[in-house]
C-alpha cells in the first residue's frame, strides 16, 4: 500500500460551511476567521458565492468580504459562481479560481439550480468560457455523486457524463460530493475505479459529508486509490438547503489530524486550525461536531 507523501485541503467552510447557518455571522467576523485561516497555512479557501442573496442571505455580503481579507502569498481564495453575472462579480473582486456546480441526480439538479441537467450544461459552458478569458481557473462541484435525497441510488455512468461535459469544457479539477454523506469505503473504491480508467487523479478531489460518521473511511480509501486532494470545512460546518438531511462537511481539524498521525503532510498549522475552529464555533452560538474541537475545548 502507498500512502501519499503530502495531501492538499481545499477549505470549504467560509462558503460551504456557512451558507447553511441559521445565525448569520457578521461581516467583521467571516473576514477575520478567513485571515486566521489564511495564517494557519491553508494554500486554497474558497471565501464566499456569488449567488443571489435571495438564496443564501449568509452570504449577501460576498463582495465585502472578498475585498477585506487580507491575501497571503501563495494562498489561491477561491468563491462560488452561478451565471456569467456571479462571473463578473468575482472577476471584480478579484477572486483567483471560480467554481461552479451542478447535480448527478436529475432531481437535486431541478431543486438546488431550478435547471435540468441537460439546460445547466449551456450555462456552465458560457462561465467557464469567461472566466478562462478573464484568467481564472475553473473548479467543478458534482454533487450527489454517491447518493441522492430525492433519487436515492446515482448510476455511475450519470456521474461519468456530467465529469466528461465539465472536463471537456476546461475545468481543471472535478470535486465529487457525497452531497448527503451516504457513501461508504467499498463503493468510494468502486466509483474511484472506473473514474481513474478515465481521468487522471490530479484532475479528482473528494469531498465528503459526515452525515452518518463515514467520511474519514472514505478518505482514507480514496488516498489508496491515489487521490491526494480533499475538500474539508472548519468545524465541521456545512449542508446542503436541497439535501435535506445532509449535515457538515468532514471537519478540517479531524482530517488534518489522520494524516499527521499518519506522517502526511498537509502545510497546515494544526494550534492555528484549532484555534480558527473554536473562534467560529463561538460566532455560530453551536457547538459544532468536530471530534477534535471538542476533545481540545471540551467544557
Amino acid at each position: 500500500m502507498t500512502w501519499p507523501e503530502q495531501v492538499q485541503i481545499r477549505e470549504v467552510g467560509p462558503r460551504d460551511g456557512l451558507q447553511n447557518e441559521a445565525r448569520f455571522i457578521p461581516t467583521a467576523s467571516k473576514i477575520e476567521w478567513i485571515n486566521q485561516l489564511s495564517a494557519a497555512g491553508f494554500r486554497y479557501i474558497e471565501v464566499t458565492s456569488f449567488v443571489s442573496p435571495k438564496w443564501i442571505p449568509q452570504l449577501s455580503d460576498a463582495a465585502v468580504v472578498a475585498a477585506s481579507i487580507e491575501r497571503a502569498q501563495g494562498v489561491a481564495y477561491a468563491a462560488l459562481v452561478p451565471n456569467l453575472r456571479g462571473l463578473e462579480q468575482a472577476v471584480e473582486a478579484k477572486i483567483d479560481e471560480v467554481a461552479v456546480f451542478m447535480s448527478a441526480s436529475e432531481t437535486h439538479n431541478r431543486k438546488n439550480i431550478n435547471k435540468p441537467i441537460a439546460d445547466t450544461f449551456p450555462v456552465l459552458s458560457e462561465v467557464v468560457r469567461e472566466a478562462g478569458s478573464a484568467g481564472k481557473t475553473v473548479r467543478g462541484y458534482v454533487s450527489t455523486v454517491f447518493g441522492c435525497p430525492y433519487e436515492g441510488k446515482v448510476e455511475l455512468e450519470q456521474v461519468i457524463r456530467v465529469a466528461d461535459k465539465l472536463l471537456e469544457m476546461g475545468v481543471g479539477e472535478i470535486s465529487l460530493g457525497d452531497t448527503i454523506g451516504a457513501a461508504n469505503p467499498r463503493q468510494v473504491q468502486t466509483t474511484l475505479e472506473a473514474l481513474l480508467k478515465r481521468y487522471p487523479a490530479e484532475k479528482l478531489a473528494l469531498h465528503f459529508h459526515d452525515t452518518r460518521g463515514t467520511a474519514l473511511a472514505n478518505i482514507v480509501v480514496s488516498m489508496e486509490m491515489g487521490i491526494a486532494r480533499f475538500d474539508a470545512s472548519v468545524g465541521g460546518l456545512g449542508g446542503c438547503p436541497y439535501a435535506p438531511g445532509a449535515s457538515g462537511n468532514a471537519a478540517t481539524e479531524d482530517v488534518v489530524y489522520c494524516l499527521r498521525e499518519m506522517g502526511i503532510e498537509t502545510g497546515i498549522d494544526f494550534g492555528k486550525l484549532l484555534s480558527a475552529a473554536k473562534y467560529i464555533q463561538e460566532k455560530t452560538g453551536r457547538t459544532l461536531p468536530s471530534r477534535n474541537l471538542q476533545a481540545y475545548f471540551a467544557v
